[in-house]
């Protein structure tokens, strides 16, 4: 990506400065547990390469703790601001919208001391941090992007079983969000269409910039060293080097339905299982699950290997060891993990909802799944670990897909519509200035 060097954003067209505001969960959290995934990854990624492009990052994240210091420098170029709002502990994700007037403040306050015109662009992730982008990008008189990540309205339409349905104070929130942002950024035109169709989002607003994988970190097996390779990546992560392996990675919770893997395997053939392991990586997060009871209950506790979030150092092992991956969530706004474990050269399993359509290519890099029976997925995964020769081709195929995908691409989309924001706001700017 090449470097912005204009000192002012007018110079090159991109902004000098941007306030990325991220309420519910920092990006200095290790996605897998509490409310960290995807969109810490997201968010890292890009500010990173946003910086490299001479583009100053600074991400506004609500403190939770005491401990931590106002400010830390993630990366050259890119600032974390811890926010004071509300105690530091026992607040979960339901309770923020109560501490939004507190965490406003705090991002305004930031900005009163700086000159005026610090930043150019406001960058909010998730319909939280877009009700104070909102309110900031007024004050600030900048453009506001905004990335919903997920959306309650589709969120609600496919529910699990025994989930809670989103509240209507978020329902709403979105709406307002998606007619205040200068710039609504969807991660797939699945997405772009459920804004428009769902929230009215005016269509030229909404830009379509796909997430990405880090293709320098998740990386194949050499051809012909998979077998070894993968024996290494278990042996160093400590489990069984022969038989089959099926991983899951994300937060255990409902939405992510790893429970719905647990029921599918306990369906598979004795002949099976008795060769096979089942690694279940991540922590709980909101009402999360009991699969340590539910894999004792289907008869299968003797499969599972539960292991605790991993970091991005240690990923690249867990899926060059695994048969396959599966992902059977009930909603995704894209898949990161799918994407990740075909960049590493291991097929996918997914669930057809959502991003998920657009992240797996099926019958290229792995299967998409309709619907979350147990029976279905069973034969699914049965019908894969039977053809290792179709798993090889799935694997290959994986690899291409994965390379359509990176960060640094999402990166450089992402600074076209900050671009577009920018000029557009300008002009408009310019036009209210010459009509008085």
């Amino acid at each position: 990506m090449t470097r912005s060097r204009g000192s002012r954003g007018i110079d090159t067209g991109l902004p000098r400065r941007v306030a990325v505001l991220s309420v519910h969960t920092s990006p200095l959290h290790q996605p897998g547990t509490g409310d960290a995934g995807g969109m810490n990854v997201y968010i890292v990624e890009v500010a990173r390469r946003m910086a490299e492009a001479g583009v100053a990052v600074e991400v506004f994240t609500r403190a939770t703790s005491g401990d931590l210091p106002p400010c830390v420098e993630m990366a050259p170029g890119v600032l974390v601001k811890h926010v004071a709002s509300g105690p530091f502990d026992g607040l979960a994700k339901e309770d923020l919208p109560a501490q939004l007037c507190d965490f406003t403040h705090g991002v305004l306050r930031a900005e009163a001391v700086r000159s005026p015109g610090w930043y150019d662009l406001i960058h909010s992730h998730y319909w939280l941090s877009g009700q104070v982008g909102w309110l900031a990008k007024d004050r600030w008189g900048v453009p506001l992007v905004h990335t919903a990540h997920t959306l309650a309205k589709v969120k609600n339409r496919r529910l699990a079983d025994g989930d809670k349905p989103e509240p209507i104070a978020r329902v709403i929130g979105e709406e307002q969000v998606a007619s205040e942002a200068d710039r609504l950024v969807a991660n797939t035109p699945i997405e772009a269409r459920e804004l428009i169709d769902l929230y009215g989002a005016p269509p030229e607003r909404v830009a379509v910039v796909a997430p990405g994988v880090d293709l320098d970190r998740f990386t194949p097996a050499a051809l012909g060293r998979e077998q070894a390779v993968r024996t290494g990546a278990r042996r160093r992560l400590g489990l069984p080097e022969r038989g089959y392996l099926i991983a899951f990675v994300g937060r255990i919770q409902p939405l992510k339905a790893p429970d719905v893997l647990l029921r599918a395997v306990a369906q598979l053939p004795p002949a099976v299982l008795d060769r096979l392991t089942v690694a279940v990586v991540g922590g709980n997060s909101g009402s999360g699950l009991d699969l340590a009871g539910l894999g004792s209950a289907l008869g299968i506790g003797h499969v599972l290997r539960f292991l605790p979030p991993m970091g991005r150092d240690r990923l690249p092992d867990l899926y060059r060891a695994a048969d396959l991956v599966a992902v059977p969530s009930y909603n995704e706004s894209f898949g990161l993990v799918a994407l990740e474990a075909q960049a590493s050269g291991t097929p996918v399993v997914a669930a057809a909802v959502g991003g998920l359509v657009t992240a797996v290519r099926d019958g290229t890099s792995g299967v998409l799944v309709d619907g979350h029976h147990p029976a279905r997925w069973s034969r699914v995964l049965g019908d894969l670990l039977a053809e290792p020769g179709r798993r090889h081709r799935l694997a290959q195929g994986a690899i291409t897909h994965a390379r359509r995908f990176s960060w640094d691409r999402t990166a450089q989309r992402l600074l076209a519509v900050y671009r577009d924001a920018v000029t557009e706001h300008r002009s408009r700017v310019a036009e209210l200035v010459a009509a008085r």
